[in-house]
Formats: C-alpha cells, structure tokens, sequence
C-alpha cells in the first residue's frame, strides 16, 4: 500500500477540551505530528503574553493545530460525494490544516516586529527545507511539500482546498476563537460549530453555507468582534506585549554595542544580526526565552534589568487612552519631559495602536481571506452575507482602532513632590 493511503492499525485519538476528541486514521498525519518541528510548538503559547491578563491563557500553538486539523477532517467527511469536491484532495487539506501555523516563533507577534521577520516564511521553510517535516511529505509524493506550502501560502489553484484554512469562515478561526474562549475563561467566543460544519458546502472556488444557517454565522461573526476586543487587544496584554518588545530593542542595542552580557545571548545571536537560519530559529522557543529573562534580571543595564523584572514579575506599564494624531504636542512634550527626569522616553513612553475589522464585503483585488461570506439559496444562488443579514451588515466593512499610551506610574510617582516635571508630567496623562 502506497505511504499517503496507509492507515494505522488502531485509530489514535487526542482528549481535547474544545472538540473532545481529535481523531487520527492516517500514517502521514501521525508521523507529522511525532516530528521535533511540530512538537515544538507546544513550546509556543498560542496566545502570547495573554497568559499575564487571563491566567488560564497556557495553551499552545500545538492544541490549536490540532484543533485545526480536526475540524477540517469533520468538514471533508461531511462533503464526501458532494459536486465540487475532489476527494484526491483529503490528506493535502489534513497535512496544510496541521502545519499551517508550524513557523510561529517566540512570542510570535512582538518577535516578528522586532526582527522583522514573517512566521509565515518560516512556515514554508519548515515544509520545503531540510527537516523531518519535510521528509514524511517527499514520502507521500516528491510535489507533496510544495502543494501543502501553496496551500498555506493561499496561491494553490484550488481556492475551495485554501478556503478550509484561509478564509472569512475557516477552520483556523473557528478553532482559535473557540480555544481561546474557553482558556481565557471569557464566553464570548462561542457559537454553534456543529451547525456550521452541517451547512458548509463546496463550491468550485470557497466554502459556502446554507441560507438555513444564517444565524449560526451570525452568531460566529459577533463571537470573533468581541474576542478582538475583549480579549486579543486587552490593554494589559497590550502592556506586557509593549515591555517584551522593549527587552528585545535594549537586549538588540546593547549586543550591537558590544555590552558583556553576563550570560552571553547566543540564542539569540542570530536575530540580533539579522541572518535568522531555519537551525536558529527553531532552537528559539518560550521557555528559552524567558530563560534569558529570567538571568537578564541580574544585569547590569539598568533598564534591561527592570524591563525584564517586569515582565517575569508581572509589573506592567500603566495605560491611558491617547490619540498620537490628535494629540502630537502633548506626546512631545511628555517626551521632552521623560528626558528630564531621567527617564528614558525610548523605552519607557510608548504609544500602541491596535485595530480590527470584524467583517468585510467584496473589495475587488483583495486575497482569498477577505472574500466574503456567501449564502447558499434554496434555488441554488448564492448571495453575500451582509446582503441578507442586517446584524453583518452593520459592522461591514467598519476597521475599529484603539490608541493607548504605556508608561511606568511608579517611576513617575518615585519623582519629587516638589518637582515641577513630575506634575507637568501626571497633568498632561491624567488630565
């Protein structure tokens, strides 16, 4: 029997708290699941610094990939002998489902901006280069490593196979939000997935669903808004998020100028000259990660040594609402203010922006994830969701942002009494 038809003698099957059970019949998808580049992933919190705000928040990228692939397993077993679905199709769409997040990194979002790296190039790398990875697909068939790395990388011709993973209505959001409401502890991010899962159809370019489904999807649009906001940009993860990148800045600068760590960095060598091979990058996980931080407490850069005490020691930044476009001679002048009191405005004074968009119609031009939502009608039309939905319709197309500014109060407050800067400084944050 050829290796991609191989099934195993017993099906295997994971406990999962979101979907009870993730089931596995086939050789090619336990293998990858045994190798050290997706077991790395349990190494990789699945929602960052969020762990600081919702203390339930430990779960990793390797929960949801597997959250992911077995809510695509459910959606091909209901699409069997339906037009428009190529069955020879099944264990690409398994194999892009499970390894479609297999290049996150560290703390992936504050780590991407400070490098300046995509974790979606390391995806790709993992899946075309010299891993194991990449052995079990060669094994399947010698094209097999590139398709799945085109499934992901949403330029694989067969957009309804792309549409599974990358889409308004996907398996990846509807596990993420699912997960992460349940290890957050929040009850915003459920809806009916099986009901969605019953009235997903397969069209020839995306995933449709039956009209009679309307209000499941509904229900699954509101759940993603309010996790946004609830949950993904909560200022204090924001806060934690702010100081992390901050550590990596000063850590980077002080490398650059040749500071004597105690400990020297060379995990992260790498990043800091820019030339991130695929061995370096995969040795960099979390736990390595705060190990450094936990040894860069000791150090004797001042602000290396508090940033780092307070991000292990969960002593964050303080936040108020601030507009930087409508608010420039104020940020200004609290720079100028900072330097005064001897506080480094660079790494001490920070403005985040955070924004989302819930929803959004057809704008011609745009890639695959922003096709919109179609509804399958009784006579076989298909019509666009905030068409025929008036909940939809009024977050269409509405990108919503946030402006705060991070600060340490207890610097501020340490200040003289007597000091007109620090007075200067808590009237222009608090009014």
């Amino acid at each position: 029997m050829a290796y991609k038809d191989e099934k195993l003698n017993e099906e295997k099957v994971f406990k999962d708290p979101v979907h009870r059970y993730v089931h596995v019949r086939d050789r090619v998808i336990w293998d990858l699941v045994g190798t050290p580049e997706f077991q790395r992933l349990r190494r990789v919190r699945q929602l960052g610094t969020s762990y600081l705000t919702f203390h339930g928040a430990e779960h990793s990228r390797f929960n949801h990939s597997l959250g992911v692939y077995e809510i695509v397993r459910r959606i091909i077993d209901n699409f069997q002998n339906r037009p428009h679905w190529n069955s020879d199709e099944r264990l690409l769409c398994l194999a892009a489902a499970l390894l479609h997040d297999l290049g996150h990194g560290p703390f992936s979002h504050s780590f991407e901006k400070v490098f300046k790296l995509d974790h979606e190039d390391y995806t790709r790398a993992i899946i075309l280069g010299d891993t194991k990875v990449n052995e079990i697909l060669r094994h399947v068939e010698a094209d097999f490593p590139q398709r799945v790395a085109d499934v992901i990388n949403k330029t694989y011709e067969n957009k309804l196979v792309v549409s599974l993973i990358s889409s308004q209505i996907d398996a990846d959001r509807m596990d993420y939000l699912q997960r992460d409401a349940y290890f957050t502890g929040v009850s915003y991010g459920h809806f009916d997935m099986e009901r969605i899962l019953r009235v997903m159809r397969p069209m020839e370019d995306q995933v449709v669903v039956k009209e009679s489904g309307m209000h499941a999807v509904e229900d699954y649009i509101m759940s993603r808004y309010q996790m946004y906001w609830q949950v993904y940009f909560h200022p204090v993860t924001r806060s934690a998020e702010v100081i992390l990148t901050k550590i990596l800045h000063r850590a980077k600068e002080l490398y650059e100028t040749g500071y004597d760590f105690f400990l020297a960095p060379y995990h992260f060598e790498a990043f800091f000259k820019g030339e991130v091979d695929l061995d370096a990058y995969l040795k960099l996980d979390e736990a390595v990660t705060l190990y450094y931080f936990q040894i860069w407490k000791e150090e004797e850069d001042a602000i290396l040594s508090d940033l780092c005490t307070r991000f292990i020691d969960r002593h964050l930044f303080k936040y108020v609402e601030f507009n930087p476009n409508l608010q420039m001679s104020e940020w200004m002048e609290l720079h100028k203010l900072f330097q005064k009191a001897g506080i480094n405005p660079d790494y001490y004074l920070v403005v985040d922006s955070s924004s989302d968009l819930p929803y959004d119609f057809y704008r011609p031009g745009e890639d695959g994830e922003r096709l919109p939502i179609h509804l399958l009608q009784p006579n076989n039309e298909l019509q666009e969701l905030s068409r025929k939905s008036e909940i939809v319709e009024a977050i269409s197309g509405k990108k919503r942002t946030d402006h705060k500014l991070y600060f340490p109060k207890d610097l501020i407050e340490g200040l003289s009494n007597r000091s007109k800067t620090k007075k200067r400084i808590l009237e222009i944050l608090y009014g």
